[in-house]
C-alpha cells in the first residue's frame, strides 16, 4: 500500500499540471477535466498526506474556476486539517472556507480541531484558524469556541489579535451571548496604540452600528476620541459612519461633533475622507447652516474634478441635499446640467435626478422641452430614463405641476414619437387617466389621439401599443369630439392594423363601434332637426332645451352632438362659450352626414370587419361579431330612410332609430377614475370563505392564462342608486378644492356619482402655451443648457404669480383612492445581538469568568477610561439610570436563563449591591424551582437591571 501511495505521488499530476493541460486543451475541455475528476477522486483517498493535499488543491481550483460540487470531499478536507504540516493544513482550511456551510454534516468534527489551532504557539496556525471561522462559523461552533476568541482578543502578537477583532463580528451575529464574554475586550482594543488593531475595531463597530445604532450611544467617548486624535484616514472614514448614524438619534453629540468633522473637511487633501465628511454633513447635520456651507464649497471642487468618480460622489451628494438646501443644487446648477451630456451614464442620471428636483408649476413647460430635445440625440436607454422622469415628475400627486393640460397632452403625443421611446405603458395609463380626470382636456386628447392612429410608422413599434390602444380608447370614449368621425374610422380599420396585437385590435373594434353608433345617432339626430321640429316632449326636446338653459354653463359637445367644424382650434383662436348658444346642429353643416358618408362607413366596417369574425382570439372575434349584428340588424331599415329622402321620417317610430339611440345612451355613460380602495369598501357577503391566494385556479382552470392587472378600472355611475346611500359613509375625507367653483361642484358630483369629483364647466381654450415639443434645429441645439441654465435660476428665485396666469382646471380626486396608504412603519424590535450589546455597556452583570481565570494586566489609564464608560461598575450605571423611564418589553425574558455556564462566577460584589436593591424582585424569586434555588436565586437578582433600560441611552457628560 505504501508503494502504491509512493507511486502515486511520484507521477501524479499537481496544480500547476491541471493549468497546463487545460490551457492546451481548448476544445477538448470538458473531456479533459472529466479526467481529472477521476483523478481527483481516486488520489483524495491516498493515506499520503501529500498525495491527498494536492488532489485536495486541484479540487478547490476547479470548483472556483468551474463550479464544480466538492461537497463529497468534506470528510476528507476534516482529515488534512489535522495534518502536522503547515502547507497541508492551509490546503485543508482554504478548502474548508469555499465548501463547508451551516449544513455540511461533518462540521461537528472540526471543533476540536479548531480549538486546537486557536491556541497554538504558531500564529500562522491561528491565523489560518480564524480566517476559516469567519467564514463557516455557525451557532455551535460560535458558542463552542468564543473562550479562545475571548483569549485571542488580548493577544500580545498584533498579527493574530486584528484577526481575532474581526471574527468577534461573526461570532457576535451567530451566538449573542459572547457579547457577554468578549465586549469589554472589544472595547479596549479601541484604545490601542496599533492603527491595525483599532482599525479592525473600529471597523467591527461601524458594522455593529449599521444594524441598531442606538445601543452604541454610550461608547460615543471613545469614537469622539478617535476622531479628533487619529490621523488614519480609514480610520475616520469608519468613525464618520457611526457618526452619522448616531447624530441623528442624540442633538448633544450632532453639536460636539460638527466642529471636528469642519476641521477635518479644511485640513485633508484625501478625496476620501472628504466625501465622507460631504456625506455625514449632507445626511445627519443639515441643521448647522456652516457646516452646510462648508461642504458646498467642497462639493463643488470634486464637481469640477476631472476624476469622473469623483463627480459622480459629488452629484449623489447634491441628491442628498436638495430637499433641505436647495440653494446648494442652485449654485452649481451650470455644472449640473452639462453633465446631462457626459459620457459617463451613471454622471447623466443623477444629473437628471437633479434636474428633475428643480422642476416646478413655472418652469415645467420649458425643462420638459429641452430634455426632449435631449432624448432625441441621447442613446435609447438614457432616452428612456428622460422621457421617464417627466411622466413621473408631471403626474405626481395627482398632476398637481400641470396647468395646461392641453400642453401635456400635446407632450404625451411628442414623446410617443420619439424613435427609441419605450414608455408606452405609462403613456397610456396617463392618456386614460388624463381622459377621465380633466374634462375640459377632451377636444385636444381626442386630436392627439387622432395623430397617433393615422400615424401609419407607430404600427410598427411594439413598445407603443399599449400607447395606441389607449388612443384608440379615447377616440371611441370622446368621439363626439372629434372634427371628423369617418377619417377616425379609416384609420381604427387601416389594412396595418393587422400588426397589433390581438388585445389591441379588441380595443380598436370596439372603438369603431362606439364611432359608428355615434355617426348614426347624429345623423339620425341631423336629419330630424333638419325636416321638422321634434314634439315638446321628445327627449330630444328636453335636451334642446336644456342646453339651451344652461348657455353660460360654456360649450357641451356630448349633450348637443356638435361637430366643431366651426371651431377654429388649430388657426389658434379662442373658443368662446358663445358657442354653446346657437343651435347644436347649425355647425354641423348639412353635408357633415350625408346619405353617401353614412353608406361608406357600414360598407367600410362590413369589409374590414368580416374576415375578424373568424378569428382565433376571443376577444377580437366577439367585438367583430358584435359590430356584424349590429349592422345587419339596422342596415336594411337604413337603406329605407336614405330612400326617403323627401319624406320626414319620425324616428321615435321607427324601429331602427330606437336601436340606435339605445345603442347611443350606452355609450355615452360618462366613466370616471374608480379608487384603488374600492374593493376593500365592499362588505363581504356572509357565508363567502375567501382564500388567500388563487393557487386553485391553477388546478381548475389550467389552460386560462390569467390577463395581466391594469392600473385603471373603468366602472359606470349606474351603481348610484343601490349604494348611494352607504358610499358618502364610507368616505372619511374630502379634498377641498382652491376655487369655490370645484367646491360647489363637489356637492352635484357626490349627489350624482358618490365616488368621484365631478369635471368642471368648459372654459376657455386658449393657445398662450408653446407646444409641446418644438424640436429645434441642430444649431439651437447647442444652446439647450444655457437656456435650462437661465430658466431654472429664474424659476427657483421667489416670484410673485402674474396676475394673467391661465386657470387651471379642476381635475377629478378621488377621496382616498389616488394614492395607496402606506402604513406606519413599525420600529424593528431589538434583536438578541443589540439587546446584549445594550445590558454590557449599561452596566449589568456579564460573564466575568474567562477574565478571572485568565486576568490581564490593564494599565490606570484603561481602567480610568472604562469607569468613564460605566463599563465595570453596575452601581455607577445604575445611577445614571435614575431619571429614566423603566420598560420590560425591550429586552426579551428568555436571556436571563442564558448564563448557566458561568453560574459561579455571578458571585461577587456586584450580586450583593444589586441585593440591597429590596424586596422588587421577591415574587420572581419564589417562581423559579427548587433545583438548585440558591444558585438561580442570585442569578435572578443579578439578572434585574436587565429590565431597567432606558429609551435613549446615557451618555457621559464628557459630550455636553
Amino acid at each position: 500500500m505504501a508503494g502504491s501511495s509512493l507511486m502515486d505521488t511520484l507521477f501524479q499530476r499537481t496544480l500547476e499540471d491541471l493549468i497546463k493541460g487545460l490551457r492546451l486543451h481548448l476544445i477538448g475541455e470538458s473531456a479533459f477535466i472529466s479526467k481529472a475528476m477521476e483523478d481527483i477522486r481516486k488520489e483524495i483517498k491516498s493515506t499520503d498526506p501529500h498525495t491527498k493535499s494536492t488532489a485536495l488543491q486541484k479540487l478547490s481550483y476547479l470548483s472556483s474556476l468551474y463550479f464544480y460540487d466538492m461537497s463529497w470531499a468534506a470528510f476528507h478536507v476534516v482529515e488534512l486539517m489535522s495534518s502536522t504540516r503547515f502547507a497541508h493544513k492551509r490546503i485543508a482550511y482554504q478548502a474548508a472556507s469555499l465548501s463547508f456551510d451551516e449544513n455540511t454534516p461533518v462540521l461537528v468534527l472540526i471543533t476540536n480541531q479548531l480549538r486546537k489551532d486557536l491556541i497554538s504557539t504558531n500564529e500562522l496556525e491561528v491565523s489560518l484558524a480564524l480566517e476559516c471561522l469567519s467564514r463557516i462559523a455557525t451557532v455551535d461552533l460560535a458558542r463552542d469556541l468564543t473562550p479562545e476568541i475571548f483569549t485571542l482578543l488580548s493577544s500580545g502578537k498584533v498579527f493574530v489579535r486584528k484577526k481575532a477583532v474581526g471574527v468577534v463580528l461573526r461570532v457576535f451575529e451567530k451566538y449573542p451571548d459572547a457579547v457577554k464574554v468578549c465586549f469589554k475586550r472589544l472595547v479596549e482594543n479601541l484604545e490601542g496604540s496599533d492603527q491595525q488593531v483599532v482599525s479592525v475595531a473600529v471597523g467591527v463597530f461601524c458594522e455593529l452600528a449599521l444594524k441598531n445604532p442606538r445601543s452604541y450611544l454610550p461608547l460615543a467617548p471613545e469614537f469622539y476620541r478617535i476622531l479628533v486624535e487619529s490621523r488614519n484616514n480609514w480610520i475616520l472614514i469608519k468613525v464618520l459612519k457611526i457618526f452619522a448614524k448616531l447624530a441623528l438619534l442624540e442633538p448633544r453629540l450632532a453639536n460636539k461633533v460638527v466642529e471636528p468633522i469642519c476641521d477635518h473637511m479644511k485640513r485633508t487633501d484625501a478625496k476620501s475622507l472628504v466625501f465622507e465628511c460631504i456625506r455625514t454633513v449632507v445626511t445627519s447635520l443639515t441643521d448647522y447652516e456652516s457646516a452646510v456651507k462648508l461642504a458646498a464649497v467642497r462639493i463643488r471642487e470634486m464637481l469640477m474634478d476631472d476624476d469622473p468618480n469623483l463627480k459622480y460622489l459629488a452629484l449623489q451628494a447634491l441628491s442628498t441635499v436638495a430637499p433641505n438646501h436647495v440653494w446648494v443644487v442652485v449654485e452649481n446648477k451650470e455644472i449640473v446640467i452639462k453633465s446631462l451630456s457626459d459620457e459617463d451614464p451613471n454622471i447623466k442620471l443623477e444629473s437628471l435626478r437633479l434636474v428633475m428636483m428643480m422642476v416646478s408649476q413655472s418652469n415645467i413647460v420649458e425643462i420638459s422641452r429641452v430634455l426632449l430635445n435631449y432624448a432625441l440625440k441621447s442613446d435609447p436607454f438614457f432616452c428612456n430614463e428622460i422621457l421617464g422622469s417627466i411622466l413621473s415628475t408631471c403626474c405626481r400627486n395627482v398632476y398637481e405641476i400641470i396647468v395646461d393640460f392641453d400642453w401635456y397632452v400635446s407632450l404625451l403625443g411628442e414623446m410617443s414619437r420619439i424613435p427609441h421611446c419605450q414608455k408606452g405603458d405609462e403613456i397610456e395609463k396617463q392618456l386614460i387617466d388624463i381622459g377621465m380626470r380633466v374634462e375640459d382636456v377632451r377636444l385636444e386628447l381626442v386630436r392627439v389621439a387622432r395623430d397617433l392612429l393615422i400615424d401609419p410608422a407607430l404600427l410598427g413599434n411594439s413598445f407603443l401599443y399599449r400607447t395606441l390602444s389607449a388612443a384608440a380608447w379615447v377616440s371611441g370614449a370622446y368621439v363626439e369630439f372629434s372634427k371628423n368621425p369617418f377619417e377616425l374610422m379609416e384609420a381604427l380599420l387601416q389594412p396595418r392594423t393587422y400588426l397589433l396585437p390581438p388585445l389591441i385590435r379588441a380595443v380598436y373594434l370596439q372603438s369603431a363601434f362606439k364611432v359608428l353608433v355615434y355617426s348614426l345617432h347624429s345623423y339620425l339626430l341631423q336629419r330630424g332637426i333638419t325636416e321638422r321640429d321634434f314634439a315638446e316632449g321628445s327627449d330630444y326636446a328636453q335636451h334642446d332645451a336644456s342646453a339651451s338653459l344652461n348657455q353660460e354653463e360654456g360649450f357641451n359637445p356630448r349633450v348637443l352632438n356638435q361637430s366643431f367644424d366651426d371651431l377654429s382650434v388649430e388657426h389658434g383662436e379662442e373658443i368662446s362659450a358663445g358657442h354653446g348658444q346657437a343651435s347644436a346642429f347649425d355647425s354641423l353643416g348639412t353635408n357633415s352626414f350625408s346619405d353617401e358618408s353614412i353608406m361608406n362607413m357600414i360598407n367600410l366596417i362590413e369589409l374590414a370587419v368580416g374576415p375578424l369574425s373568424g378569428s382565433l382570439d376571443v376577444e377580437v372575434q366577439e367585438r367583430a361579431r358584435n359590430i356584424r349584428s349590429f349592422i345587419e340588424l339596422i342596415k336594411q331599415e337604413m337603406v329605407d330612410c336614405l330612400a326617403q329622402k323627401e319624406e320626414s321620417l319620425d324616428r321615435n317610430k321607427t324601429e331602427v332609430s330606437k336601436i340606435i339611440k339605445l345603442m347611443h345612451d350606452a355609450f355615452s355613460s360618462e366613466l370616471g377614475p374608480v379608487s384603488v380602495t374600492a374593493q376593500e369598501r365592499v362588505p363581504i357577503p356572509d357565508g363567502l370563505l375567501l382564500k388567500e391566494n388563487l393557487e386553485d385556479l391553477e388546478t381548475i382552470c389550467p389552460d386560462v392564462q390569467l390577463p395581466l392587472l391594469n392600473s385603471f378600472s373603468f366602472g359606470s355611475p349606474q351603481s348610484e342608486e343601490t349604494n348611494g346611500d352607504s358610499l358618502p359613509d364610507l368616505q372619511n375625507k374630502v379634498e377641498s378644492e382652491p376655487s369655490k367653483e370645484s367646491t360647489s361642484l363637489l356637492a352635484q358630483h357626490r349627489k350624482r356619482h358618490g365616488l368621484y369629483y365631478l369635471p368642471s364647466e368648459k372654459k376657455e381654450i386658449s393657445n398662450d402655451y408653446p407646444p409641446a415639443n418644438d424640436l429645434k434645429s441642430e444649431n439651437d441645439r447647442n444652446n439647450d443648457a444655457e437656456n435650462l441654465v437661465k430658466l431654472t435660476e429664474q424659476s427657483l428665485v421667489p416670484k410673485k404669480k402674474p396676475s394673467n396666469a391661465k386657470t387651471r382646471p379642476v381635475v377629478v380626486k378621488l377621496d382616498e383612492g389616488d394614492q395607496v396608504s402606506i402604513a406606519a412603519k413599525a420600529q424593528p424590535k431589538d434583536d438578541l445581538l443589540s439587546g446584549a450589546v445594550r445590558e454590557v455597556l449599561l452596566g449589568n452583570d456579564t460573564n466575568d469568568s474567562l477574565s478571572q481565570s485568565k486576568p490581564s494586566d490593564r494599565s490606570s489609564a484603561r481602567r480610568k477610561g472604562k469607569e468613564k464608560l460605566n463599563l465595570d461598575s453596575p452601581s455607577e450605571s445604575k445611577e445614571n439610570l435614575d431619571d429614566v423611564k423603566k420598560h420590560d418589553d425591550e429586552i426579551p425574558s428568555s436571556r436571563k436563563n442564558k448564563h448557566r455556564k458561568h453560574g459561579k462566577e455571578r458571585r461577587h460584589k456586584t450580586s450583593g449591591n444589586v441585593l440591597d436593591e429590596g424586596g422588587e424582585n421577591s415574587q420572581k424569586g419564589k417562581e423559579k424551582t427548587g433545583h438548585r434555588h440558591g444558585k438561580h436565586k442570585a442569578r435572578q437578582r443579578a439578572d434585574v437591571p436587565l429590565n431597567v433600560v432606558s429609551q435613549t441611552p446615557v451618555i457621559p457628560d464628557f459630550l455636553l
